[in-house]
Order: structure tokens, then sequence, then C-alpha cells
């Protein structure tokens, strides 16, 4: 009899210190992440897609030397600032390791190929857009309610910090993806810039109402400076002056409309962390940040090896800490950390109203 009721106290301590750890990961700020593949870290993994990056190269220096899912050498921006808040790296959603306590860290909803439009990224056909990754994130928050109650859960999601990043892909995967294409007979470019804005408005605004109240919006990097539109439009290895043209059009528009949204709010909810200008500073001066070149990507073929895929046939630099770019189209694991430093301690060039460092400071206090 003594030993049954000694086991029972065990079996009660141990539920009891179980509830303990999991509110302890409930006070703990998660981190939501929604957006296209330089955000990804695996989901497209998951799915029928040709945007997928689960072969080698990729994931070359990834802690594990094994391709993840992300489209980098090694680490994203989402794993970057989750090193830089102290948290684990979040899981894609689409990931079954995604239960229980791991719940609570926060979870990746982005997938590569999606933009602000669901008709961007058409030719990768089966990939996570926008509209389903709220989708995701409102069945992740019943998800989170069995598991720790309503009102925490509302109190998880209050607190969370959420990074999106949109917008890249609805310029180079739709409305430039084609001469002629659909979109662009639609649209002059200006009147396009004003529909994406308009559109993106109302994904933030849902965003909003699922409950977040922190989330940093990126920008477009200079779109016509990736080797990819080097490779295609380039002689000299002067940037695409079209695509250069939607970026410049899309990001001030960007931070008027967040600037907007906030006065709407009556509250610093939307961050406009300017990666156009994080981007630039390295591609226009890479020997200052210790990049050989800002213009041929590691891996890939072609001029600037800036055409088709990274396989593992492509040629591949053996020193991915020299090259800005990874692939033709996204930033080397060292450029991502140069992105994320600003983002944690840039100045109110890189990050309007105010960097993550300020925002993590500010709602420690709260």
């Amino acid at each position: 009899m003594a030993r049954a009721s000694g086991d029972c106290l065990w079996v009660i301590l141990g539920f009891v210190l179980a509830l303990r750890a999991v509110a302890r990961e409930a006070e703990a700020r998660a981190f939501f992440v929604f957006g296209d593949s330089l955000v990804d870290s695996g989901n497209n993994n998951y799915l029928a897609t040709t945007a997928r990056a689960d072969a080698p190269p990729y994931g070359i220096d990834y802690p594990t030397h094994r391709a993840t899912g992300r489209f980098s050498n090694g680490l994203n921006i989402p794993d970057l600032i989750s090193e830089k808040i102290g948290s684990e790296p979040t899981l894609p959603y689409l990931n079954p390791e995604l239960t229980g306590q791991k719940l609570l860290v926060g979870a990746n909803f982005a997938s590569a190929g999606i933009g602000i439009l669901n008709d961007t990224g058409l030719q990768f056909v089966n990939i996570i857009r926008i509209t389903l990754q709220l989708q995701y994130f409102q069945q992740y928050q019943q998800r989170v309610t069995a598991l720790i109650g309503a009102e925490q859960t509302k109190q998880l999601v209050n607190r969370a910090l959420v990074l999106i990043t949109l917008g890249g892909n609805d310029f180079v995967n739709n409305y430039y993806l084609v001469p002629y294409s659909a979109r662009s007979r639609q649209f002059a470019l200006p009147d396009y810039v004003r529909y994406l804005i308009s559109e993106y408005k109302k994904i933030l605004k849902k965003l909003h109402g699922l409950g977040t109240r922190r989330v940093l919006v990126t920008g477009t990097g200079p779109l016509g400076c990736v080797p990819a539109e080097l490779a295609m439009h380039s002689r000299n290895g002067e940037c695409a002056p079209e695509l250069q043209r939607a970026a410049a059009l899309f990001n001030p528009q960007l931070v008027q409309m967040l600037n907007a949204l906030n006065s709407e709010l009556g509250g610093d909810v939307f961050i406009a962390a300017n990666t156009n200008q994080m981007h630039n500073d390295f591609i226009s001066n890479p020997g200052a940040f210790g990049f050989a070149t800002s213009k041929i990507a590691c891996c890939g073929q072609g001029p600037y090896n800036g055409l088709g895929l990274c396989t593992g046939l492509s040629n591949l630099c053996p020193n991915r800490n020299l090259n800005a770019f990874w692939d033709p189209f996204h930033p080397s694991e060292k450029a991502n950390r140069l992105i994320v430093k600003q983002i944690m301690t840039g100045t109110t060039q890189y990050m309007s109203p105010m960097n993550l460092s300020t925002i993590m400071a500010l709602d420690s206090k709260v």
C-alpha cells in the first residue's frame, strides 16, 4: 500500500512539473513567421512543388551540414532572429515534430514562391499561399488552446513577435515573369504597386485581427541586383533598371501604409524593416563587409552564377563568407547576419519606428 501511494505521489509530482514546464514555455515570447523563400524554413519539403531547397548543396554550412528546406547555405533570417532573442528556432508548421510544448515556441508558416497576390508563383503549383498561411495560424491557435487554454493562448499570441516577408515574388514571379504577363497587361507598374500595397494592407489587418501586436514587416531587397536578374539583363554588372524601379516604388509606399495602419490602430504594431537599404549597403560596397563579390552567386551556373537552380551539378564557391549571394536569388548566411544585425540595432534609417532591441526592452517592462 505504501509503495502504491509513493508511486502515485511521483506520478502527481511528474504531472505538476510537466505543467510548470508548459507554463514557462507559454510565458516565453513566441515567434511566428509568414512569407516566402527568404524566410521559409522547410514547409515546402512537405509539398509537391519545384520550389524546394531540400537537396545539397543547400544547407552545406547549416549545423547538421544537411539541406533543411532553407534557401541558404546555412541559417536564414528567422533562425538568426530566434538566436538573438534567446529562443530556439521555430519549426515549419507542416513539420510533424511540431507538437506539444514545441508549439509554444511559435511556428514558421512561410512557403517559397508565394506573394501578396494568390496568382503569384502559379508555376510552383502546390505552395502555401498567404491566405492559407493565415488559416494555418488560426488552426495553430486552436491546437495551442487545447494545450494551455483560451486565455493563455490569447496572451501568447498578443505577446508574440511576428515576421512577415512578402512582395518580391509579386514582381519576379508574376509581373515580370514573362513578357506581356497578365498582370503587366492589366496594370501599369505604378498602378500595380498601389494595388499590391492595398492588398498587403488587408493581409496585415487580418494578421492583427488574429491577435498579433508586434509585427516586423520587411520591404523588398534591390530586386534588379540579384544574380538571377544580372544574368538575364546586365552586360557590365549594372542592376536591372525596371526591377529597381519596382522596388523604388514599392518600398516607400509600404512604409507609408504601415505608418497609416499604426495610426489607425493607435500603436506601433507594425515595424518597417528597410531591407532594401540593408542589401544596398553590401551590394554597393561589398569589400567593406568582407565580401569578395556582391554580384556572383556562390551556387549556380551561367553569367554571375545566376541561371537556373542551385543543384549538386552547379558551380560552388569554396568559401561562402566571400559571397553576398548564396544562390541566384537568396543572400548567404553571412549576408543574413548583417541584415539581422540591422534589424536588432539599426537606426531609423533601417528600422521604423524602432529596432528590435528597443521593442524587446519596451515590451519587457509591460
